[in-house]
């Protein structure tokens, strides 16, 4: 690709105890071919594990913040305000580049889009070689091997499918961000609130395949239900904010999901993990409902089913209109 003047490419991600993922997401990202001066800016929330001084190590603009202070929103923002680059890049510390082209691949569509046309681009995740089998089945129908283009010209057309965006591995122009930041009142899916509002502000989004890095979470049972509910409780904002049209394609597409994970269990010869995948993706749809219904519930339950409570008692506590 060739150097554009004045083009920096700022790659924001939040941290806190990173560990050795976080050492192979930088390394990573240092073994990147791409003809245009990158940046890492990364917000830490108070790691003791060193983190901070290894991505000092690696030239990174480090800010720490107390991490009672964290917000997926809010944290990713104000590496924004700290980042140089006309394109900022979002991964998280977990995740990995999976070949040297990937940030050149990412960012190559807004590069491109001379128009202004597209607000932003997100690349594959590719499940970790030691993921589950739920998780990889999880992170391969949501992430493809098919490139596309989402748009959505009116509040109908939103839905799962259509707002799919992902901060983990994410570029946006800078330009727009800076009217159409992550909102900071949000338990999670801030990503998808955000894709919502760029595609009915007539923008649309570009999804890259082939800019694609490892990542998948090993959650146990309590952990898979307690990122569902919360996932649920902002469903309103994001994914399910197209109302009962975006509410009937999420039900047509769970059910296309649990049928199309059990063939592909039995097909594939992993039959054995059919027990675990039944509890397993029950244990994700029960939370997910519940957190969809988080306004039916009192905030003593709310405490216990999430896995962000200071989101509940900092944010929630200010209004029961605030999901």
């Amino acid at each position: 690709m060739p150097t554009l003047p004045g083009a920096v490419i700022s790659v924001v991600m939040p941290v806190r105890n990173g560990g050795e993922d976080f050492r192979r997401c930088l390394d990573a990202i240092a073994a990147q071919e791409i003809d245009e001066e990158v940046e890492i800016v990364v917000v830490d929330s108070s790691s003791t594990d060193g983190s901070v001084e290894l991505a000092r190590s690696y030239g990174a603009r480090v800010h720490v913040i107390p991490k009672e202070d964290f917000n997926h929103g809010a944290t990713r923002n104000l590496g924004v305000t700290l980042a140089r680059g006309d394109v900022l890049a979002f991964t998280s510390h977990d995740a990995y580049a999976t070949s040297s082209t990937w940030l050149a691949r990412l960012v190559a569509p807004l590069r491109a889009d001379a128009a202004g046309a597209l607000a932003g681009s997100y690349g594959r995740q590719i499940p970790h070689v030691d993921a589950r089998p739920p998780e990889r089945f999880f992170l391969d129908f949501l992430y493809g091997p098919t490139a596309r283009v989402q748009r959505a010209s009116s509040p109908d057309e939103l839905s799962m499918q259509t707002t799919l965006f992902s901060n983990v591995n994410a570029a946006v122009r800078r330009s727009l961000f800076e009217t159409f930041r992550f909102v900071d009142d949000i338990i999670l899916s801030e990503d998808q609130e955000w894709s919502r509002r760029v595609l009915l502000g007539g923008y649309a989004l570009a999804y890259v395949p082939e800019a694609a890095v490892h990542h998948s979470h090993p959650y146990t049972l309590r952990q898979a239900f307690r990122r569902f509910f919360d996932s649920g409780a902002s469903a309103e904002r994001a994914y399910l904010s197209g109302a009962r049209p975006s509410a009937a394609v999420l039900r047509r597409e769970a059910l296309r999901y649990a049928r199309g994970e059990l063939a592909w269990l039995v097909r594939t010869r992993q039959a054995r993990w059919l027990p675990y995948a039944v509890v397993y993706e029950g244990t994700k749809f029960v939370g997910l409902q519940l957190g969809i219904r988080h306004r039916l519930l009192p905030m003593w339950l709310k405490l216990r089913l999430t896995g962000q409570p200071v989101y509940w008692t900092r944010f929630h506590a200010e209004g029961p209109t605030r999901p």
